[in-house]
């Protein structure tokens, strides 16, 4: 047993050395906790150039996430600064980058990762 802790602590390891130095991004707060534009139940497809409760919803669950922008105004318009944040939040889960809202990233927007490696991107 002590070997295969020993082995596996190596391989982390050497992931890391591999792969450079990698910060999780850690969700910041509980999700939904002050996030109340709209009930938990509504989730339109939501996509670039929306706007409306919606989209302030999603802009508020996004925030949880941290990355950059740390915070998202919640505006309720759907921006290319939002897009891109939406964007690296699906390839955190593995969901296609599309930057389209719609059930599974709303799932996972009121459910965030603990920690991503995915590099947000600059």
């Amino acid at each position: 047993m002590r070997r295969n802790l020993l082995l596996t602590s190596a391989a982390a390891l050497g992931a890391a050395v591999a792969l450079g130095p990698a910060v999780p991004h850690t969700a910041a707060a509980a999700p939904g906790q002050d996030c109340s534009y709209v009930a938990s139940g509504d989730r339109p497809t939501l996509a670039y150039g929306e706007t409306g409760a919606a989209v302030r919803q999603a802009q508020c669950l996004s925030n949880a996430w941290g990355g950059q922008p740390p915070k998202l105004a919640l505006d309720g318009v759907y921006g290319t600064v939002m897009q891109k944040k939406i964007e690296w939040i699906q390839t955190c889960h593995g969901l296609p980058a599309s930057g389209v809202i719609e059930g599974r990233t709303w799932h996972v927007l009121y459910r965030p990762a603990l920690d991503c490696y995915v590099p947000y991107p600059s």
